[in-house]
C-alpha cells in the first residue's frame, strides 16, 4: 500500500509505484469522461452537472440546500486533523498499544534488544510493518480470540543504525550484511497471537498454543492450476509444488470457515538481475510485473531472488495464501486459482447460491479489479469440507462501462483470446500471468485498486482507489475535471440482482477525495463534512456490524493534505451519504492499516505502519535521528519508532461510535 499524494516520500514501495500496463485498454478516467460526456449531451448541462453524474448525487448539494434531517450515523466527537508524533482518538475512547515490532510472540522469544537483533530472534518476535489484521473469536466470544496480522515490508533505515535512505538501492545492496537481511526476512510474513480483554484492557496471552510466526522462509504448499506447473519449478523445488515463504503481505481477509487469506502484493521489490532481464525466460511477463525491482538486497545472500539464477522464482509470489490460525502446525497454501498480481485485499461473501466469492484489487496504477467465484459451495456446518474450496472456480476481471454498468470478463483458458496462440498453454499460464490475460480481454485500467469489501447487509461492494497522478492531462474536460487523480476516490459496486456471481454489475462513485474547499480538486464530500472530516488516498476499509463503512488512508501528510493518515467513518446512505468524520489519527510518517472490529463492535483494532517514515527527501528520518519515537512516550528513550497494533475501546464500555 503506498499513496502518491506526496511524490518525494522515501518508501521503497512508493518509489517503485510505476505502472507497468502498456495495453491499450480504457482507463477509468476514459470511462468516466465518456460516461459524463454522454450524459452532458443528453441533459444539456455543463461542468457541475457532469460531475454530479458520477458522484453520489447527495454529495453535490450545496450547504444551503442540504436537508436539516441529514444526521450522520457515526456518533463520536471528531478528532481535529493535524500532524504530530502521537496518535489521537475521538474523545471518550481509549487507544492502547497492544503489541509492537519485536515484542514476544512465541514462548521461547527473547526480550527485544534493538542493538542485538538477529534473524533467529526476530523469527520468534512480532514482525515489522503490521498491515491487515483480523479478530477471530474463540468459543464465539468477543473478548477472547486470535489476531491474525500481515507484516508487509521493512524500513531498514528505521530498524538499523547508519543507513541512509537517500543512498539508493545500489549502495544499500553493497552495504547490506547477512544479519540485516536475515532480520528483514524474518520480520516479513505474518503473526498469529491470542488476545484477551480483562477489566476493560486487552493483552496478549503469553505462551499461547496458537501463537505463530510466518516468515519469508516458512514452507508453504502450492495448489490450484499453477501447482506443479513448469513455470513454478526451480532448482530448490523441481516439483513446483512447494515454496519457501510469503513476502510483502499487504491486505487480506478471513473466510467464513475461519481461515486467513493473506495477500502478497509488491513481491517484485525483492528480485535482482536487471542485467539478465532481456534474456530471461518470460522477459515480457517479468516486466509486466515490475520484476526485477532491486529494492531489497536479499539476492546478495540468497540466489533464489536473482532472476539470472532462478528465473521462475518470481512466479511463486504474488498469490493469496490461505492459513489456518486454529492449527499452528498446518502448512499454509498459496491458492493459485485466485490469480497472480499485486494483491491488496480479498473481500468476500457467501453468495445466495452458496458459492464463495472473493473480490480483489491489483494495487498499481492502471491495473485491474478481479473477482473469483468458486465452483463448489460453502459448507457452513463442516469446516473441514471447505479445505480446498478455493482451488476450483472462475477468475474474472472487471470492465467498467460508460453507462454506469460493468461486466465481469472470465479469465479461462480457451475462451476468447486466452489460447496457446497468445502464449497461454493452459489455465496455469492464465493464473500465473493474470495481468497479461486481463490485458487481452479488455479490462478497465484503474487508479490503483486497493482494498475492496462487501457490505453483507446491502450487498454493496466498496472499492478503494488510492490515487494515480499519472492520469493523462489529455483526458481532462468538463466531465473529468481533475488532470491527475492525486487524491483517489471510492467506487460503490452493486451486483445485478444482488447476485455476486452475476456477469454484470452497476457502479457509481461514492466519493472523490481531497480538500473540498479547493475548487480545482473537485472533491465531492457531503457539505456536512467538516474541515477535519475530508481525507485523501483511501486504502483499507472495513464494514462494521451495523453496516457502516470505515476507511483507512495511506498518503496523507502535513505537506500533502495538512493531516496524517487515519480512520474515517463514511456515510453510504440517506441524505448524509458522502459525509466523513475523523475518528483516529496516526503519528506523523505512519500509514493507517487494518482495521478490524470484534463481533460485538466494542473493540476496534487498527495497525500503525512505518511510524516516523521520512516525509520527504528534505526531511529524512532514520534510526539515528527519527522524526519521533512513537509509540514510546518516555522523552529519554532511545528506542526507534516501532510499528504497532492499537486496541480502541469506549471508556465505560459499549459499541464504537454508536
Amino acid at each position: 500500500m503506498n499513496g502518491d499524494a506526496t511524490t518525494d516520500r522515501l518508501s521503497a514501495e512508493e518509489i517503485d509505484d510505476v505502472g507497468s500496463n502498456a495495453s491499450q485498454n480504457a482507463t477509468m478516467g476514459d470511462i468516466i469522461a465518456e460516461r459524463l460526456s454522454r450524459r452532458e449531451l443528453m441533459s444539456g448541462l455543463l461542468a457541475v452537472s457532469a460531475i454530479s453524474a458520477v458522484a453520489a448525487p447527495i454529495s453535490m448539494l450545496t450547504a444551503c440546500s442540504q436537508p436539516a434531517s441529514a444526521t450522520p450515523s457515526f456518533n463520536f466527537t471528531e478528532v481535529a486533523a493535524g500532524s504530530d508524533g502521537r496518535h489521537h482518538v475521538a474523545d471518550g475512547y481509549n487507544a492502547d498499544v497492544l503489541i509492537r515490532w519485536g515484542d514476544k510472540v512465541l514462548s521461547n522469544a527473547p526480550e527485544f534488544d534493538v542493538g542485538a537483533q538477529t534473524g533467529e530472534r526476530q523469527a520468534t518476535q512480532f514482525g515489522y510493518n503490521n498491515d491487515f489484521l483480523h479478530f477471530i473469536p474463540l468459543d464465539g466470544r468477543s473478548d477472547h480470540g486470535l489476531l491474525v496480522v500481515n507484516h508487509e515490508y521493512t524500513n531498514s533505515e528505521l530498524m538499523f543504525p547508519g543507513i541512509d535512505p537517500t543512498a539508493g538501492p545500489g549502495k544499500s545492496y553493497e552495504a547490506a550484511t547477512r544479519n540485516r537481511v536475515d532480520v528483514e526476512m524474518m520480520a516479513h510474513g505474518g503473526t498469529v497471537i491470542e488476545v484477551k480483554r480483562d477489566k476493560g484492557k486487552w493483552g496478549v496471552v503469553p505462551n499461547s498454543v496458537f501463537a505463530r510466526r510466518l516468515t519469508a522462509e516458512t514452507e508453504m504448499l502450492i495448489s490450484g492450476p499453477a501447482a506443479g506447473h513448469e513455470r513454478m519449478r526451480t532448482s530448490d523445488d523441481a516439483s513446483g509444488m512447494r515454496v519457501r515463504g510469503m513476502i510483502n503481505n499487504c491486505g487480506g481477509a478471513v473466510t467464513p470457515w475461519g481461515t486467513w487469506l493473506s495477500c502478497e502484493e509488491n513481491f517484485n521489490l525483492y528480485f535482482h538481475g536487471k542485467g539478465a532481464l532481456d534474456t530471461a525466460p518470460g522477459a515480457a511477463a517479468l516486466k509486466r510485473y515490475g520484476v526485477p525491482s532491486e529494492r531489497y538486497p536479499w539476492a546478495k545472500f540468497h540466489d533464489r531472488f536473482n532472476i539470472a539464477k532462478e528465473p521462475n522464482e518470481p512466479n511463486r509470489f504474488g498469490w493469496v495464501v490461505e492459513i489456518d490460525p486454529l492449527d499452528p502446525t498446518s502448512v499454509p497454501v498459496k491458492r493459485t486459482a485466485l490469480g497472480r498480481f499485486k494483491h491488496e485485499g480479498a473481500g468476500n461473501v457467501i453468495n445466495g447460491d452458496g458459492r464463495f466469492v472473493v473480490y480483489q484489487g491489483d494495487d498499481q496504477r492502471f491495473d485491474y479489479v478481479y473477482r473469483f467465484v468458486t465452483k463448489g459451495v460453502v459448507d457452513t456446518r463442516n469446516r473441514a469440507a471447505n479445505k480446498d474450496l478455493l482451488d476450483q472456480g472462475t477468475l474474472y476481471v472487471a470492465r467498467f462501462d460508460a453507462d454506469g454498468t460493468g461486466v465481469w470478463l472470465p479469465l479461462e483458458h480457451g475462451q476468447g483470446p486466452l489460447t496457446a496462440a497468445a502464449g497461454f498453454k493452459d489455465q496455469g499460464d492464465v493464473v500465473i500471468f493474470a495481468r497479461l490475460a486481463a490485458d487481452l480481454v479488455g479490462a478497465t485500467k484503474m487508479d490503483r485498486p486497493e482494498d475492496i469489501d462487501v457490505n453483507p447487509r446491502t450487498n454493496k461492494v466498496y472499492l478503494m482507489l488510492t490515487s494515480n497522478s499519472d492520469r493523462s492531462s489529455a483526458s481532462v474536460d468538463a466531465a473529468n475535471p481533475r488532470p491527475a487523480n492525486t487524491f483517489g476516490h471510492i467506487i460503490e459496486i452493486t451486483p445485478d440482482g444482488n447476485d455476486h456471481a452475476a456477469p454484470r454489475f452497476s457502479w457509481e462513485i461514492l466519493l472523490k477525495c481531497g480538500d473540498p474547499a479547493v475548487a480545482a480538486v473537485g472533491a465531492t464530500f457531503n457539505p456536512l463534512t467538516t474541515k477535519n472530516g475530508w481525507f485523501a488516498n483511501p486504502d483499507n476499509c472495513v464494514i462494521d456490524g451495523g453496516g457502516r463503512l470505515w476507511v483507512a488512508t495511506d498518503g496523507n501528510s502535513k505537506e500533502a493534505t495538512g493531516r496524517t493518515d487515519g480512520i474515517w467513518g463514511v456515510e453510504t446512505k440517506g441524505s448524509a451519504r458522502g459525509t466523513s468524520k475523523l475518528f483516529f489519527q496516526c503519528p506523523a510518517g505512519a500509514e493507517m492499516c487494518g482495521p478490524a472490529f470484534t463481533p460485538d463492535d466494542q473493540t476496534f483494532f487498527v495497525a500503525v505502519q512505518h511510524p516516523a517514515q521520512s516525509p520527504s527527501r528534505e526531511q529524512v528520518s532514520t534510526f539515528d535521528k527519527p522524526l519521533h519515537r512513537w509509540p514510546e512516550t518516555d522523552p529519554q528513550s532511545k528506542m526507534p519508532p516501532r510499528p504497532a497494533i492499537v486496541a480502541i475501546t469506549r471508556k465505560g464500555g459499549g459499541k464504537i461510535a454508536v
